[in-house]
């Protein structure tokens, strides 16, 4: 697991020692970032479910101005703070359950959520972002999950974009638009 791009480009990434984080695949991560292309850089970024920090720390290498790491697990955020390290970065790392930090923590332009797979966050998280609405206009949303679960729909201004297939992941995006 490698930092694709950017200033960090090639700095290996500590895994985890056991099953419980199942970090993005590096086909996965680059085509998450061609998708999203010039939407990184200068942007505000949070990456829920941070797990290793790997999208966000690829983010801050491609020149996001900051980003937020968000897990529930201390041996994840330690993780997080050991990669942002090997980096040369910092940032915010926050122990919180994803829909609690949802509720108190400002406005993003990109979001990364990659629950559990087998796991019921998508609906609440994304149900809590569209309620909150803590995407900026012209803001994305990248969702990870496996490639036959239906991911919910969102309300205006929150809409759909396009569902990307990569094996037996896919790749879930939303945008909320200029109202």
């Amino acid at each position: 697991m490698r930092v694709i791009t950017g200033s960090a480009r090639g700095r290996k990434l500590k895994t985890p020692l056991n099953d419980d984080v199942r970090p993005t695949a590096d086909s996965v991560k680059e085509a998450i970032f061609n998708i999203i292309r010039s939407d990184v850089e200068g942007r505000r970024v949070l990456d829920l479910f941070a797990g290793t920090g790997q999208l966000g720390i690829e983010a801050l290498s491609r020149g996001a101005a900051e980003a937020v790491f968000v897990d529930n697990s201390l041996n994840s955020l330690k993780l997080v703070k050991e990669n942002l390290s090997l980096c040369g970065f910092q940032a915010n790392v926050v122990r919180s359950d994803a829909v609690s930090y949802l509720k108190t923590c400002g406005k993003f332009d990109v979001i990364f959520i990659d629950p559990p797979y087998d796991s019921d966050l998508y609906e609440s998280v994304l149900e809590t972002i569209n309620l909150i609405d803590i995407l900026n206009e012209g803001g994305i949303i990248i969702a990870e999950a496996r490639r036959e679960r239906a991911l919910p729909l969102m309300t205006s201004p929150y809409k759909f974009l396009k569902e990307y297939r990569y094996g037996k992941v896919k790749i879930c995006t939303y945008t909320r638009e200029s109202e």
